[in-house]
């Protein structure tokens, strides 16, 4: 069985969460939206939406949604497709992306990436050994121990989202505790978080320079309990304007028994 706090203790490897979380930006709500999540015995899927909300409709309105798709392998998320959309008042973003083993193998984006002198351009090896945006926050802590360790937080993730090839570097800091609206009460696993640009950005670009040189991003990790894998919970940005937070409302996950075989049917 899943105990509390992460600590597994038999034999499930799949799991389900379903959560809803909230943005706030110096405290006031500008956005929210809602992540499912099912991790099979060798597959999984990925799906979120989200909406401007409060305050930040009176300046523009938007929602988006984005899937991720693909294998369990070794115990390891591998995505096969990623597809995302943002509506605005003003644009609408679409990228695709195939993936096979880590590498881009189809991605299309929509509007195009306007290709200038002071862009880093992105090759095919910046398409390779990478992750979506969304596979790459389903995180396997490896071991047989508690998933809520600091093992959790040792990880570079490698991003490529259709138009930037990034990593984000997570270092652990500390263990807290949150109790959700509804759902997960427990520990959480507080990472470090550094964003590396590598291609597809202007390094010239204010708010480039400004994410690449922060050093008090926070990312809070917790359980999809019945599986090793944890997730973002919390992410906390500081801006010119406030910090910037995302954070779980809702937070409901639920182990999953293993599918019966043929021979044990």
């Amino acid at each position: 069985m899943v105990i509390a706090d992460g600590v597994q203790r038999a034999g499930f490897a799949q799991g389900k969460l379903d959560a809803h979380y909230s943005v706030t930006l110096a405290g006031l709500p500008v956005g929210r939206g809602g992540w499912m999540v099912e991790i099979g015995d060798d597959h999984f899927t990925a799906t979120a939406n989200g909406a401007t909300a409060g305050l930040m409709r009176v300046f523009a309105s938007g929602h988006g949604e984005s899937s991720a798709r693909g294998a369990i392998s070794g115990g390891q998320v591998v995505s096969s497709n990623y597809a995302a959309n943002i509506f605005t008042d003003r644009k609408y973003d679409e990228i695709r992306m195939v993936i096979q083993s880590g590498t881009v193998k189809e991605f299309m984006v929509e509007p195009p990436t306007v290709v200038t002198p002071d862009r880093v351009p992105i090759t095919e090896a910046h398409r390779r050994g990478v992750f979506d945006p969304m596979t790459a926050s389903l995180m396997r802590v490896p071991g047989a121990g508690d998933t809520l360790a600091p093992q959790a937080c040792q990880r570079t993730l490698s991003i490529f989202d259709g138009r930037m090839r990034y990593d984000l570097q997570l270092a652990f800091k500390r263990l807290d505790r949150v109790r959700s609206d509804v759902g997960y009460q427990g520990t959480v696993v507080v990472c470090a978080l550094q964003y590396l640009p590598i291609a597809g950005h202007i390094p010239e670009r204010a708010a480039i320079k400004y994410l690449a040189g922060l050093r008090d991003m926070e990312m809070w990790l917790a359980p999809i309990f019945g599986t090793r894998m944890v997730v973002p919970y919390r992410v906390s940005i500081p801006t010119p304007l406030g910090t910037g937070v995302l954070q779980a409302t809702q937070f409901v996950s639920v182990p999953q028994p293993p599918k019966a075989s043929a021979k044990t049917q």
